[in-house]
């Protein structure tokens, strides 16, 4: 439902400062402010609001782009209604006050406050979300930031070794473990490997816990005839393969850290739910963990890219969110239906990983892949199948509240045949 609001303020998102445009219910203009990016600005803009609505914040709705950052928060916390609008859609407002294409700060601004005035049903209620679920959103992202930071190092090492010294690469096809860097330390060309007793080979292996390799055959690994390189080449490439490995570490290490960081917050959330009953991503937590094939990642996933949808057991939203629903483009006798890729696309990986693994153990999911496969659905469209079922049965589970599935698979049953008539995509 439509709520009605005295004021609409549209707010240009910015870095060094932002813009504001104040509207009344009928559309004048009250004011243009810019605001710096500063805490000084900020609560002076705050108590700038708070004059002009008299104290009252149900009176005043606020327009902006980015549903998240400080400027959010900091009008959150003084209780004002936040609303956000995809860039896009945003752009197809702005046309309806200027067909010249022109385009600056002020007047994104008073787009943004005229749009959520006429049209608010196009824009999304922001919520504050719980202190736990603001942390588990950036440590989720952190991980994922140290993820690709930690494999963007193991490939420039694979590469180098590829050069002048691929023995290594046949101990472990992806130099990603802490074993074969302290090996790359003790014999960083193949000439000093060709030194390495067997005794040293036994300890390196036996203090890292390697029992797939034994020291003879690592012996023997490293004394094969390296590459006929040019004098000097393999001590500077190797100088350079060095370097890396500290850079190596120390990602492995932050990335383990918060991991178990992660772990903790999410094994504490669910042991505190009698603490927080009103708060639904407590309660979801020990659902979503009982599930076959979710682990912390993509519980953690979930709550920090769909923790509101999630509570309001929106399956329809959750779907088009991560990108399992597709889209249908029909004109005259054309009809295609496509992937969407207009989605969330951390939540559609944890959707994608979760099908996998399901695909993997789990007879119901194997069982529906291979009906998707036999309609002529390829293999993208078939795990999105898989997740949209596993969807809908997470859905069910959340609304009953239990943490088993045998009490919604049997209602899944219809489900099962809809999404398998569905038409082929493309791609």
């Amino acid at each position: 439902m439509k709520e009605e609001f005295f004021f609409y303020v549209g707010v240009d998102w910015g870095v060094g400062f932002h813009q504001a445009c104040i509207l009344d219910a009928n559309g004048e203009t009250i004011c243009q402010r810019r605001i710096e990016h500063s805490g000084a600005d900020m609560l002076e803009f705050c108590d700038f609001l708070q004059a002009l609505t008299n104290g009252k914040a149900s009176a005043l709705a606020v327009a902006i782009e980015v549903p998240r950052g400080p400027v959010v928060e900091a009008l959150l916390e003084h209780n004002y209604a936040v609303f956000s609008i995809n860039p896009k859609q945003l752009d197809r407002f702005r046309d309806r006050h200027t067909v010249a294409g022109a385009k600056d700060d002020r007047r994104d601004a008073f787009v943004a406050a005229d749009s959520l005035r006429t049209d608010q049903h196009c824009f999304r209620r922001v919520r504050p979300d719980h202190p736990d679920v603001i942390r588990i959103r950036e440590l989720s992202r952190t991980e994922e930031n140290v993820g690709i930071d930690l494999r963007r190092c193991v490939n420039q090492l694979s590469q180098l070794l590829l050069r002048y010294f691929p023995q290594l690469l046949r101990l472990c096809s992806t130099p990603d473990e802490p074993w074969l860097w302290a090996l790359l330390e003790l014999a960083p060309t193949p000439q000093r490997a060709t030194k390495l007793t067997e005794k040293r080979l036994q300890q390196l292996l036996a203090k890292h816990r390697i029992r797939r390799w034994t020291a003879e055959k690592v012996g023997e690994i490293l004394t094969a005839p390296p590459l006929p390189l040019a004098g000097g080449s393999a001590e500077a490439i190797s100088e350079h393969a060095l370097l890396l490995l500290p850079q190596l570490r120390l990602l492995h290490l932050q990335r383990k850290q918060v991991a178990d960081r992660t772990q903790q917050l999410l094994d504490r959330m669910a042991a505190s739910t009698n603490d927080f009953p009103m708060s639904q991503e407590h309660r979801d937590i020990p659902v979503l963990l009982s599930l076959p094939g979710v682990g912390r990642i993509i519980t953690a996933t979930m709550l920090a890219e769909g923790a509101h949808i999630l509570s309001l057991r929106d399956y329809h939203a959750l779907r088009a969110h991560a990108g399992i629903a597709p889209v249908t483009k029909q004109s005259g006798k054309s009809r295609q239906v496509l992937m969407r890729y207009r989605c969330n696309q951390r939540l559609r990986n944890a959707f994608y990983h979760w099908a996998c693994t399901s695909l993997q153990h789990d007879p119901h999911s194997k069982h529906h892949y291979a009906r998707l496969r036999q309609v002529g659905h390829n293999h993208g469209r078939a795990l999105r199948g898989v997740a949209d079922r596993l969807l809908a049965m997470l859905i069910a589970m959340l609304k009953s509240g239990h943490g088993s599935r045998t009490a919604v698979l049997k209602p899944l049953e219809n489900h099962l045949v809809v999404v398998s008539t569905v038409p082929c995509e493309h791609r």
